[in-house]
Parts: structure tokens; sequence; C-alpha cells
């Protein structure tokens, strides 16, 4: 078995400009391959060969690394699959205004999760947050945040650059209803996992270590609040992995306003796939939709956690993603040996329907109510 040509390639194109890199994801189909390429790249680095940037993506036995495209010796030739590690973006529009509303926002009322309170509020469940990071300093999220993991920088916490994962994080478990604001599941735990910049960007390899870092954690839901238009299937790979292991994943669906498609990964079968309503209980004009959507949630200037403990109005599929992320949250609390494919059945199965709309669908709005109603049947 030659792994060492693989290294070899890939320590070729390491002397490239970083202007010019572009990353590769290799999937090895063998565990033994993967194993051995693993064991013969830390010889390399033991004999004192210069460091190369190579990630070793371990839930899907595969590695990330800087190279346009690898030329596979004939000996892994069907053994080992090639995919570019392209890069992923959150799922936001433009930034809304700074606001002062205080209380429980209109997403959350919406839904009616304060119904609910009485018999559930998240307290257990814990939650990764793959996005740009949090705010660790705002007063409505000290006390619903862990430490998580920084992926772009080990030995920083996952502080937020950005502004996207604090909003997100507000909605699903903010608990400063006087002074600020509550979230769906005001007593569930957030583990932020820092995968994206301050731009809003980040690569499929990123988003993979996240998720393994969920796994090997036993976080129970990931909210995924951004999507891409490729097929990864080194990203279909580890989402169907995470769900085997028990853990779900909440994902939004584009805000492209296209009829027909959504993006990945909330394309892929085993995550909640989430569209965006308005106030009126509509399908919002932005959002992608298709048979493909599971659930819509409200993310039409919706209000939230912000930087420097301020709150923003936001709209996206990201803020509708966080609502149902919540909401799991509460059923989760509630019926704590649901898998994941019971909990996508109850939140599918338990939706509101939407107000007249020439778009195709077939679901419908998230309902907390309705969801704790079918669930105390289970």
């Amino acid at each position: 078995m030659d792994e060492h040509e693989v290294v070899e390639d890939v320590h070729g194109f390491n002397g490239l400009p970083t202007a010019q890199k572009r990353r590769s994801i290799l999937r090895f189909l063998d565990r033994r391959d993967y194993s051995r390429f693993l064991k013969d790249l830390q010889s390399r680095r033991l004999r004192g060969a210069e460091a190369l940037d190579v990630r070793s993506l371990g839930l899907i036995q595969s590695i990330s690394c800087p190279a346009d495209r690898i030329c596979l010796p004939p000996a892994l030739q069907g053994r080992v699959v090639w995919e570019e590690d392209v890069p992923v973006a959150i799922h936001a529009l433009p930034k809304g205004a700074i606001v002062k509303e205080k209380g429980i926002p209109w997403g959350v009322r919406h839904i009616q999760a304060s119904r609910a309170w009485s018999k559930t509020t998240g307290f257990g469940v814990r939650i990764g947050v793959i996005d740009t990071g949090v705010d660790y300093m705002h007063p409505d999220l000290r006390h619903s945040l862990e430490r998580g993991i920084n992926l772009l920088n080990r030995m920083a916490p996952p502080q937020d650059d950005n502004g996207h994962g604090t909003h997100i994080a507000g909605t699903i478990a903010a608990a400063n209803e006087l002074q600020g604001m509550i979230g769906v599941a005001p007593r569930s735990t957030i583990y932020p996992v820092k995968a994206f910049d301050h731009n809003g960007t980040a690569y499929v390899s990123d988003i993979i270590l996240g998720i393994e870092w969920c796994v090997r954690n036993q976080i129970h839901i990931v909210n995924m609040s951004f999507g891409m238009k490729t097929k990864s299937r080194a990203l279909l790979s580890a989402v169907n992995s995470a769900f085997r292991s028990g853990v779900l994943i909440v994902a939004s669906s584009g805000n492209d306003g296209r009829t027909g498609e959504i993006d990945y990964p909330a394309g892929f079968s085993n995550t909640v796939a989430v569209g965006a309503s308005t106030r009126a209980g509509r399908i919002a004009k932005f959002t992608n939709r298709s048979g493909l959507i599971d659930i819509y949630a409200p993310g039409d200037r919706i209000m939230s956690s912000w930087l420097r403990g301020k709150h923003r109005e936001m709209s996206g599929t990201s803020m509708a993603t966080s609502h149902v992320t919540g909401a799991t949250a509460l059923l989760l609390a509630l019926k704590p040996h649901l898998s994941p494919a019971q909990l996508k059945s109850v939140l599918k199965s338990s939706t509101s329907p939407l107000r007249t709309s020439k778009a195709p669908r077939s679901a419908g709005e998230l309902n907390v109510v309705r969801m704790i109603k079918l669930a105390e049947q289970l």
C-alpha cells in the first residue's frame, strides 16, 4: 500500500503561496488505509520533515489538506475518494437595526414556547452551535454557555467576532427576560463551536471537525445556520455518522428565494431542514423552499443578542433554524430517550398549517404546544 506517495503529494502542494492554496478532502474507504496514512505522516513529522497543514477528520476517516487536486497512486485507486474542500457561508441577510426591545421576542411568542415552560425549559440538553462563536460577556447568555471550542485557534476561546453566532445562541437559550431577552429553551446549555471566521466563512472540513467535536462531547443537538449549493459527500458522511451516534442536526435551507431546491446540509435526509416564516404565518419571500423542507419557523426581523451586550434585528433561515433548535431542546428535556429520528418525526407531525402560498410545500410551521402534546402521548 502506497500511502506514503499520498503524503509526498500533499507535501509538494504545501509549498504553494497561501493565496493560491485550495483545499482537498481525501476520504479513505478502508480504515486500515487511513490508519497507515496517519502513521506514515506522523513518522515524517517525527523525523523533522516540514510541518504539513494536514487535518485528520477521524469521524469519516478522511484528511483535509492544501492541494488543488491530488493524483492518487495506482495502489489507492478505488480506495480513496477525493473532493474539493469548498467554502461554506452563514445564512443571514444584511444586518438589521440595533434595537432596545426587551422580554420575549415575537418569534418565541409566535411558536408558543412560553406555554411549555411550566413543563420543560430545556434543562440538561447540550446544544452545539457551529457558527462564528458567541459573545461570552453578553448578559443574556452568561448562564447559558459552556466553553466549547475554537477550531480556528485551539488556544483561544470561541469568542464571536462576527455577531451571527451570538444572535443564534440568544434565540435558542437566552435567559435574561427582565433586562434583556429570553430564548426558546432558556435552561438548555450551548457549547459554541467556532468554525467560521469574522467574515462568516468556513471550509467543509471545519464543519466536519465541528460535528466530530460534538459527537465526542456527547452533544444532543447541533445548530447549523449555514449552507452551500454543492453536495459534499464528506459532509454527508459526517451528518449520517452523527445521526447514528444520537446527535440531531438542525440546518437552514438558505436565503436565495429559490423554489424546488435548498442548500446543504439541510438537503440531507438525516437533518431537520428549516425554512423561514413571517409574523403573518406565511413563508418568507427570501427563503429557499422545496418538498425537502421539514418545518418552517420565524425568520423575518428576529430580535436577538448581539455583540457587546446589544440586540439586533436579523432575518434569514438562520434565525428560523435557531427557533427549531430551541424547540427540539424543549422536546428532548421532556422526553430524553427520543432518538434523532423520533425527534424529527415529532417536529414534523406537530406543525401548524401555514397561510395560503403558491410555494410547493408539505411542511407546516413550528408549534411548541402541539409538539409537547404529541410528545406526551409517546
